[in-house]
């Protein structure tokens, strides 16, 4: 079966296969004699001629033979243990043993090497990698894998420590590297060759005694790293510590064990903006830029830690910064020479890194120097080298000069510089700053020229312009209200005269139809007198709890016509929305308002969205455009169109009264500015998005309401809808108060027609005159509500004293909310809106008095 060879490097065993095929050899026998026995037994005539084309035949065979071996063209088989002579040379010199098999684990070949580790002494010793291992049984599941591996067809690696030494039964414990990798043969030769598996065995001792020594190396630098007297952490380029040693979590008050790389980061251990003095190095591909700084590191806790940072970091390929390296100083310990110095030292960083003033000094040419944190915060990182930009290239353009010229006067010694406010970002989201520049006399400092302190104003200008724009739509809607009050009192008179007009003409009479169109426009100016008031928010409301998408699907199938075919619908209904107190007419009013606006902006088609949502408090403060809403939790209705979007110019005025973009007679202007008062006197907040040529985005913000379940009881039947009266006449005796002399005289008349006693007055102190000169004969008040000398509620309140359960009704132009604030509290009154017809009047009051 094989060589044994006990030269040293030989091969230990080699079992090679055998080349050739003896079944072609021994049917090319059994042919040859076949023949010659067919020979014998024919006709010795007949047989020669076959005879000798037989001999010649394998004479020309035995020639082509010689001459094929003579020119190489045939070559015969090498002996067996002399095929490949240089694989087996290179395969016997490893220093790893070398063993070959094939897939059923016979053996085939092992080089010396593999002897020498498995302790087999002669041919007959040599054993296989499974049984080699199988003394031990921690072994069995690596040896297993392996097994499994060489069966498939692939490579595979194992390291196996074994108590003793292959072999033996004695010894210290020893480790092995085996690995296995499949080894086609024959495949060469162009014919399908038979797949083999090469095992090696390596002793890896000392390799692994090595990395055990470095381990532990390492395990001392880290100790002596974690017990140094000083703090260390490394961060990455976002500010995550990837890093932490234990002196520095002791200081914090955190526990290493718990540490993950990432787990804290820059801002949860430095106070302020200390985090933008770290994060403002910046340098090139290949450099490692340091930087010294003092600041205050806060504890777990909460409390102050002074310390003071030796950074450095380095920049790998396109500048981008790397892990950093940076030593921690505790500046608290007084264990620096001089205490004083120390302390002093430590009150100067915590007073400039801490201030919200940001501050930088900056040479002659107006580069900086040197800056605090929330000189970076503002500004973002500020280069200080020779090359980096100037001061002025920070902010906008617009502001750019001023603050050349002040640096200017800095740089020339001028010591009373005004400050100057400067726009830093311009556009959608603009920022803002006022700049005071102070000159640095000279000999003070380190070509330094000027020190800058910097107050971002960006929220201050953001609520001026917040307050001027609340001021300006509170004025107008004062004016709109007052213009709305003194029109409601015109259009009750030219109303009421109408209808008494109408009552004294027949529908035949010429001047019937003449009468009716003046009622019929006095009613449209009524319309729009409403509109005001909803602008100026002094509209009588109704709130209700609502549903929202309940009353959008109510709302759908009306948008729907009002939108036409050109224009897609669709309505997104939110999931488990929290309902709203509001007016369900008027908040339908809102709606359609706004959904009308889209569809006049879509004129060639387009689609508009309505989607209902639930805003979480947290999530209320994220939008944007939506300063002046205080967090909260909200109903949030969202109306989006893809139309012709709208510029800022334009976006300014859109809630103003009268303002419209609009052809004449299109459009009166009041339509966003009803739906701006409406949303506001409910309590909610309305924004506006757009975006030219892109669409335009409402959403409204309702708060949320949450029921409080009471036990229902039976309604009053004061508090029931007044049943209608076919009988408006009466008998009793009215004091009608209005300083209104048409709508005194109107009302005055339309009740005496219907048979009441109707006492007048101009104002509250005329109408407690009457009072006592009837005495006691009025059954009913109906009374404006403002008044010159005294308006109705005062007036109430008097009449309370003599006549507690006297009955009035109050009628105005304003809201009943507008007054009722004024009255005590549960004090039973009616209300009348202005404008009212003749029907309304006495029906109001016939209600009245029969409750």
């Amino acid at each position: 079966m094989g060589d044994l060879d006990g030269a040293p490097g030989g091969p230990m065993i080699s079992r090679p296969e055998r080349s050739g095929n003896i079944g072609l050899l021994i049917g090319l026998a059994l042919l040859l004699v076949g023949a010659a026995a067919a020979f014998a037994v024919m006709d010795r005539e007949v047989a020669q001629p076959f005879i000798l084309a037989l001999l010649g035949i394998l004479a020309v065979v035995g020639v082509f033979c010689l001459f094929a071996g003579a020119i190489g063209f045939l070559r015969l088989s090498a002996r067996p243990g002399e095929a490949n002579p240089l694989a087996s040379a290179f395969v016997d010199t490893l220093e790893d043993g070398a063993l070959i098999t094939d897939l059923e684990g016979r053996l085939v070949y092992a080089n010396k090497a593999y002897a020498d580790l498995t302790g087999a002494e002669t041919a007959a010793d040599i054993r296989v990698v499974e049984r080699v291992f199988s003394s031990d049984p921690d072994a069995a599941d690596a040896i297993f894998r392996l097994s499994q591996a060489m069966r498939d067809g692939r490579r595979a690696q194992e390291e196996i420590r074994m108590p003793y030494p292959l072999g033996r039964a004695d010894g210290s414990a020893r480790w092995y590297r085996v690995s296995v990798r499949p080894l086609p043969v024959g495949a060469e030769t162009g014919k399908k060759g038979r797949l083999m598996a090469v095992w090696q065995l390596a002793d890896i001792t000392r390799d692994r005694a090595e990395q055990e020594n470095s381990f532990q190396e390492l395990q001392r630098v880290i100790n002596f790293l974690d017990h140094a007297p000083a703090g260390f952490f490394s961060c990455d380029a976002e500010g995550r510590i990837v890093y932490l040693n234990a002196t520095l979590a002791d200081w914090l008050g955190y526990d290493l064990a718990q540490f993950d790389a990432g787990d804290l980061d820059l801002s949860s251990i430095v106070r302020g903006d200390g985090t933008e003095l770290i994060r403002s190095i910046k340098g090139q591909a290949g450099e490692v830029k340091s930087d010294t700084f003092d600041l205050d590191f806060v504890t777990r806790d909460g409390r102050g830690l002074p310390v003071r940072l030796l950074h450095r970091v380095p920049f790998g390929e396109n500048g981008h910064a790397g892990d950093s390296r940076t030593l921690v100083l505790n500046r608290s310990r007084g264990e620096e020479a001089s205490e004083a110095l120390r302390a002093a030292e430590v009150r100067f960083a915590r007073f400039f890194n801490n201030t919200p003033i940001a501050i930088a000094s900056l040479d002659h040419e107006g580069r900086v120097l040197r800056t605090n944190a929330p000189f970076l915060k503002l500004f973002g990182a500020v280069d200080t080298d020779d090359e980096s930009p100037k001061l002025e290239a920070y902010v906008a353009d617009s502001g750019r000069d001023d603050l050349v010229k002040a640096l200017k006067a800095a740089a020339n010694g001028i010591g009373e510089i005004s400050p100057v406010d400067i726009p830093l970002v311009e556009g959608n989201d603009p920022r803002s700053a006022t700049f005071y520049v102070s000159a640095v006399q000279e000999g003070e400092g380190d070509g330094e020229a000027a020190i800058v302190y910097a107050l971002e104003t960006t929220q201050q200008r953001a609520l001026e312009a917040q307050f001027a724009q609340s001021q300006k739509m509170q004025a107008i809607g004062q004016l709109a209200g007052g213009v709305a009050h003194d029109f409601n009192n015109v259009l009750t008179a030219i109303i009421g005269f109408s209808d008494l007009l109408l009552a004294s003409h027949r529908p035949t009479d010429p001047s019937f139809q003449d009468i009716m169109n003046i009622k019929q426009n006095a009613n449209r100016a009524a319309g729009l007198v409403r509109q005001l008031l909803a602008f100026s928010r002094r509209q009588t409301l109704r709130p209700q709890q609502l549903e929202l998408n309940d009353v959008l699907a109510d709302l759908s199938i009306l948008l729907d016509r009002l939108l036409g075919e050109k224009v897609e619908l669709k309505v997104i209904h939110g999931r488990d929305l929290w309902p709203v107190m509001a007016d369900l007419n008027q908040l339908e009013q809102v709606i359609v308002n706004l959904a009308v606006n889209a569809g006049d902006a879509m004129a060639d088609g387009g689609r508009l969205t309505i989607r209902t949502r639930n805003v979480s408090e947290a999530e209320s403060t994220q939008f944007d455009n939506t300063r002046g809403m205080p967090p909260g939790e909200y109903t949030l209705v969202e109306v989006e169109d893809t139309g012709h979007g709208m510029p800022a110019a334009i976006m300014e005025k859109i809630f103003d009264p009268f303002f419209s973009t609009k052809e004449v007679g299109k459009g009166t202007g009041l339509g966003l500015s009803t739906v701006y008062g409406i949303v506001k006197q409910t309590g909610g907040f309305i924004f506006c998005n757009s975006e030219v040529d892109a669409g335009t985005t409402f959403r409204l913000f309702l708060p949320r309401h949450i029921p409080q379940f009471v036990e229902e009881k039976k309604p009053e039947a004061k508090d029931t809808e007044p049943e209608k009266v076919a009988d408006l006449t009466g008998s009793a005796t009215i004091l009608l108060v209005e300083d209104e002399e048409a709508v005194r005289a109107f009302g005055a008349r339309a009740l005496a027609s219907r048979g009441y006693t109707v006492y007048e007055a101009a104002s509250g102190n005329e109408a407690l005159e009457v009072m006592e000169e009837t005495d006691g004969e009025i059954d009913l008040v109906v009374s404006d509500v403002v008044m010159p000398e005294m308006d109705g509620p005062t007036l109430l309140v008097e009449l309370r004293k003599t006549r507690p359960d006297l009955k009035i009704i109050f009628v105005s132009g304003y809201a009943e909310d507008a007054f009722e604030e004024n009255l005590p509290e549960g004090e039973q009154f009616f209300f009348l809106p202005k404008p009212f017809t003749l029907k309304q009047l006495a029906t109001t009051v016939k209600n009245v008095l029969n409750g």
